[in-house]
């Protein structure tokens, strides 16, 4: 049987980086039928929008993707693409797994670390909920908040706020909260830990505390506790072995997930799963890097890893296990890697984009 999967390839290096997975995926001899499309800002410039039609009407019949890197311009253009595939497929639960594998370059290089964050992927302040500074919409918010609230106002001028609003719900807490203790009990982990802010923002992080204790009471064998954003930041700086699965709300998430990766070694080794009730892409969690566009240079790794947790998704636990250990295989070596993988970022003997990848798919044959 061959699977059905959009091979999504990005801008800037995601062409390349989509090539490099697409191959060694292949390598693991599970059969797919790859949907090759674009997106983002170079299709943008032909035909005026960055998500064309025929991607989305071949998500709609795969349910499934590989997605390359793609640019979100900052502070203007359109909004990131990541956020409204996630956001119009459903794709409530951002899976981000963060793994020490012996050769990559970091300060925790002795330390066991393999945790895995769950992030709630639609709600939060990334549910994109804002009123722009000036706008006579922002300024019935600011005047509504201001009369709802008199002994807690908004201090600053009427025409000089921008708003936003943090969305937390009953049952998108439940829906993901339930999702990390049963990824911990399918991958046999032995801990949940939940992230908040509850102490400041009690109606809506204090909600998400509620409910994590709540549905955290049907998983008595799996252990769990709850930890402030801000100190768990600093737990993780410490003592980054100690922790297993870790759920937080949108933002929370996005932030610590960056953290996470940087302990093990950076977002070139960060593979990520965005799923939902009936679909799921995998992606990688750095950006596209458009200045190294064309030039065999980037690493692979995070995106070729995002391949191996679509095989998990699939069944495929076997081929998966092949594809990690090559991985594991050819950074442990530190012959066939690329620049950033060096000690020396100079190194004569780094190699490129595809060097890499076909390193990694000798390594399983």
């Amino acid at each position: 049987m061959a699977y059905e999967v959009t091979l999504i390839t990005g801008d800037g290096t995601g062409p390349e980086l989509a090539d490099a997975a697409r191959r060694c995926v292949d390598a693991t001899g599970v059969k797919i039928n790859w949907d090759v499309q674009e997106a983002g800002i170079d299709v943008m410039e032909r035909i005026g929008t960055p998500l064309p039609e025929p991607l989305m009407e071949s998500l709609e019949r795969t349910k499934l993707a590989l997605k390359a890197p793609i640019t979100t311009p900052v502070g203007t253009g359109f909004r990131s693409i990541n956020v409204h595939l996630r956001q119009v497929l459903g794709l409530y639960a951002c899976v981000r797994p963060c793994k020490y594998y012996p050769g990559v370059r970091s300060f925790f290089s002795s330390v066991p670390v393999d945790m895995v964050i769950v992030r709630e992927n639609t709600e939060d302040l990334y549910a994109g909920v804002e009123f722009q500074r000036g706008t006579e919409e922002c300024g019935k918010i600011f005047d509504y908040v201001n009369e709802l609230s008199p002994n807690r106002p908004i201090r600053s001028g009427r025409d000089e706020t921008g708003i936003s609003i943090k969305p937390i719900s009953v049952s998108g807490t439940e829906r993901i909260i339930r999702y990390a203790f049963e990824y911990a009990r399918r991958e046999n982990r032995k801990k949940v830990t939940y992230v908040h802010k509850a102490n400041i923002m009690k109606f809506s992080d204090g909600l998400f505390q509620e409910v994590c204790e709540n549905v955290a009471k049907e998983y008595p064998e799996i252990e769990s506790e709850y930890r402030l954003i801000d100190n768990m930041c600093m737990q993780l700086a410490q003592k980054p072995e100690q922790y297993d699965v870790i759920c937080l709300p949108n933002l929370y998430g996005d932030i610590l997930s960056d953290l996470a990766a940087g302990i093990v070694g950076g977002l070139g080794v960060a593979p990520g799963a965005n799923i939902g009730r009936d679909g799921a892409v995998f992606e990688a969690t750095h950006g596209s890097a458009p200045k190294y566009k064309g030039l065999n240079k980037v690493n692979p790794t995070a995106l070729i890893l995002s391949g191996m947790l679509m095989l998990r998704h699939l069944g495929e636990k076997e081929a998966a296990d092949k594809l990690e250990n090559a991985v594991a295989k050819v950074i442990a070596e530190g012959r066939s890697v690329t620049y950033d993988m060096k000690a020396d970022r100079d190194d004569p003997t780094a190699v490129g984009t595809r060097e890499m990848a076909e390193a990694i798919c000798e390594a399983m044959a």
